[in-house]
């Protein structure tokens, strides 16, 4: 499959998959005139990436997870991987509770400060 088709497919530019190409996640094998040859299994491959990266997981944290995941994208025992992701979901808790604070905050902010009408 052609990048177009693959990008029309996925929903994604042909900037991003070239990208994740570069770094290793997605691979294409390449025809006599250049063109980029992607296999069968690259729309799911491609969704794989996209639902880590919107988890969070940075490109150099999905190389790893990648390779360990079913055509599910969920993690397989693989070395490694469940430390990456415990570590990564500690970071996201962190960051939740400081976002729950800031939310209340900004409640509280504007209960205050809303005027009462009569």
């Amino acid at each position: 499959m052609l990048i177009g088709e693959l990008a029309r497919r996925t929903a994604t530019s042909e900037r991003q998959l070239r990208h994740y190409e570069r770094t290793g996640l997605l691979a294409a094998s390449r025809l006599g005139n250049g063109y980029r040859d992607y296999p069968a299994d690259a729309p799911d491959r491609v969704a794989r990436i996209r639902a880590l990266l919107s988890a969070g997981l940075p490109t150099r944290v999905i190389a790893q997870v990648l390779p360990c995941t079913d055509g599910t994208g969920t993690p397989a025992a693989c070395p490694g991987v469940l430390d990456v992701l415990h570590t990564r979901l500690a970071e996201l808790d962190r960051r939740a509770a400081d976002l729950d604070v800031a939310r209340n905050l900004l409640r509280t902010t504007i209960a205050r400060t809303t005027p009462l009408t009569a």
